[in-house]
């Protein structure tokens, strides 16, 4: 297990290096600059802005020291905002963090157990109709389900605040919006997993020993069954937690997603090299743990079989 936590982290770190490279340099190589405008500035004015922020170097300086200062952990300063990149990322992150985990626990929540329910009453009503509602959930994407769940939960019951963050209950329509979209999917993998572990010997076995139904799927088959669904989770973890660009618009979140798309459309360079550097480095430690638990979940893997 150590030793494929060590490849991982070797893997991870050549990632990350590979996407800093070819972000810095996609940048560069792209028309225009972060200080156009409609109107030119005079050649002394831009000649002191490129100055001020070194973008008269070399693209090799510039690079070396881009590199030195992701090495040290400084992303460098926005070139629009008066704030360093590690701030926009530590004042906003926790937003996104947020909506992210409370949007996983719906996803895993209620996916995992529409998935194991519905692969114990296989080709029954209630295998259809939560096998529907998974496949519902696939099909409706953010920017319509939003919408729904604001007039329901917002408009209609007044239970919940329509939109901005302004206490607790503020997360719960945005992080709904984002769970149920993934909800789905785990669900349909559960059950495809759950129906191939249920066919397996050791389950037989299992009943053949008196074990009730009940005690055989929860306590026996679950452990595989979820293998494949945390497998997902690691991608789908990093996007949730990442945030969704469209559910942060929507519901007028103050995430980093926000400032991932601001800083695409002012070539903001910092901001842009440093948040997806950050989404990067992010997921790659998001996959680590998921060796690690699955590893844990199933004995084969740590026996290097």
């Amino acid at each position: 297990m150590l030793r494929l936590i060590l490849s991982r982290l070797v893997g991870g770190v050549g990632v990350i290096i590979a996407v800093a490279t070819f972000s810095f340099l996609l940048l560069h190589a792209a028309p225009g600059g972060p200080f156009d405008a409609e109107r030119a500035l005079a050649p002394q004015v831009q000649r002191n802005i490129e100055a001020r922020y070194h973008l008269d170097d070399s693209l090799v300086t510039q690079y070396a020291d881009y590199m030195g200062g992701l090495a040290h952990g400084d992303f460098g300063y926005s070139l629009k905002r008066p704030m360093s990149v590690g701030e926009i990322i530590t004042t906003h992150f926790p937003y996104s963090l947020t909506i992210g985990l409370m949007a996983l626990l719906v996803a895993v929540g209620l996916g995992v157990g529409m998935g194991v329910i519905a692969a114990w009453r296989r080709n029954t009503g209630v295998d259809y109709a939560l096998m529907s509602m998974a496949l519902l959930g696939i099909s409706i994407p953010s920017i319509v389900l939003g919408p729904i769940l604001v007039g329901i939960f917002a408009f209609g019951l007044g239970w919940l605040p329509p939109a901005r963050i302004e206490g607790p209950a503020s997360y719960v329509l945005p992080a709904m919006c984002l769970g149920l979209i993934y909800l789905g999917t785990i669900a349909r993998l559960a059950r495809g997993s759950m129906l191939e572990v249920l066919g397996q010997d050791f389950v037989r076995t299992a009943r053949a020993k008196g074990l009730t139904e009940r005690a055989v799927v929860w306590k026996h088959a679950l452990r595989l069954g979820v293998v494949p669904v945390v497998t997902y989770l690691g991608p789908a973890t990093a996007t949730l937690i990442s945030g969704s660009f469209v559910i942060e618009k929507l519901f007028g979140v103050p995430g980093l997603g926000g400032f991932f798309v601001e800083a695409i459309v002012n070539r903001d360079y910092p901001v842009l090299s440093g948040v997806l550097v950050f989404y990067v480095a992010f997921l790659v430690m998001l996959n680590i743990v998921v060796d690690v638990v699955h590893g844990l979940l199933d004995p084969r893997i740590r026996s290097g079989r």
